[in-house]
């Protein structure tokens, strides 16, 4: 298929179907990068409410470079990958901190900022500054495979690169911005990755896919990683309405936001070993006499990773403080306090089935 002609129908398409989305009312770098952070593996209709929020409580750069990570991680709640927001804020600090509140325009530059890689930097340079660069994501590795019949794989290094070059030949010369949010709203919407609308689709004359019937078997991907399965058990000590919690510290999932004290199997424990597991791990006295209410499992699907929680929920008299003091990080709050702190969604889904926040 013909390059101009590619891009020509794509944007054309794009005028007549895209979504009336926030983000795309704009030139302003600093909303277009925050929608981009926002959608990085995350549905539209999930992050509009989030960017809508965000942009009300931080309308500049500057008022979210002086936000506190706990501010931001708790606006986040709910939005997944928190690492995003963690390096928002580092990212917004060091744009005014080292560039005055002004964005680098070229996607070579905006790449040396946090939580900026390829695909965004080239999706900021192009819409905000008009850059000639082309993005690759998902939605475009399937639009150009199946239409020009590709079959590298986009698991290896060279088979992305392949498709990079692609890209950037087929990008239309003006207008860059609307070109990159046309063939991303053309993989999101009409050349989708299951059922695809061939049908109605204005390159399927030239489409090497449509015409080898080989749409279901493109893009090819060879390696799908595996999935990891943890069992976690939370320990929930209350006193009416305070609770004993955690931030947590280390490199793992979930980091700088606050959960409950935990321990982690390998095996899937049965219900009646974990009070006692729990127990031992924090040297209380026997959890099963202190009437514990042990949850059903709650499941959580993470990037390569599913995991398996249950809670044990303890109610104890007047001795939070002083079990606290002996378990790391630990520190007792009241509900109220919780509501306004940070949590994964799998402990917000707990305590709104609990009524506890």
């Amino acid at each position: 298929m013909n390059p101009a002609f590619f891009s020509k129908n794509v944007v054309r398409w794009y005028q007549s179907n895209k979504r009336d989305l926030p983000w795309r009312r704009t030139t302003d770098p600093y909303k277009i990068w925050l929608s981009e952070i926002m959608l990085q593996q995350t549905r539209v209709s999930q992050a509009e409410p989030y960017y809508k929020e965000v942009v009300k409580k931080y309308p500049t750069i500057f008022k979210l470079a002086a936000a506190k990570e706990q501010d931001i991680l708790r606006l986040w709640q709910g939005l997944g990958y928190y690492s995003r927001a963690r390096n928002m804020l580092k990212c917004a600090q060091s744009i005014v901190r080292d560039y005055k509140g002004k964005f680098p325009q070229s996607a070579v530059e905006l790449k040396r900022l946090s939580g900026i890689g390829d695909y965004t930097a080239a999706a900021i340079a192009s819409i905000a500054f008009n850059e000639h660069v082309a993005v690759v994501d998902g939605n475009v590795y399937r639009v150009l495979a199946r239409t020009f019949g590709r079959t590298e794989d986009i698991a290896l290094p060279s088979g992305r690169k392949s498709f990079q070059e692609l890209a950037n030949t087929v990008i239309a010369n003006t207008d860059p911005g609307t070109y990159n949010q046309a063939i991303m709203e053309f993989g999101a919407l009409q050349c989708t990755p299951k059922a695809p609308d061939c049908s109605g689709c204005p390159l399927q004359t030239g489409c090497v896919a449509f015409a080898q019937k080989m749409v279901e078997q493109l893009p090819i991907k060879s390696r799908k990683p595996k999935v990891r399965n943890r069992f976690i058990y939370y320990l929930l000590l209350r006193d009416q309405d305070k609770l004993i919690v955690q931030k947590r510290q280390n490199d793992d999932i979930w980091k700088g936001l606050v959960d409950f004290p935990s321990i982690e199997s390998k095996v899937k424990l049965k219900k009646n070993e974990i009070a006692d597991r729990l127990a031992s791990h924090f040297k209380l006295r026997k959890i099963n006499h202190l009437k514990a209410l042990v949850s059903e499992e709650y499941k959580h699907a993470l990037t390569h990773q599913m995991l398996h929680v249950r809670f044990v929920e303890v109610t104890v008299s007047g001795s939070l403080k002083e079990i606290g003091s002996r378990i790391k990080g630990a520190r007792v709050v009241n509900f109220r306090q919780l509501d306004k702190l940070p949590k994964p969604a799998l402990i917000v889904r707990y305590l709104d089935k609990r009524s506890l926040s």
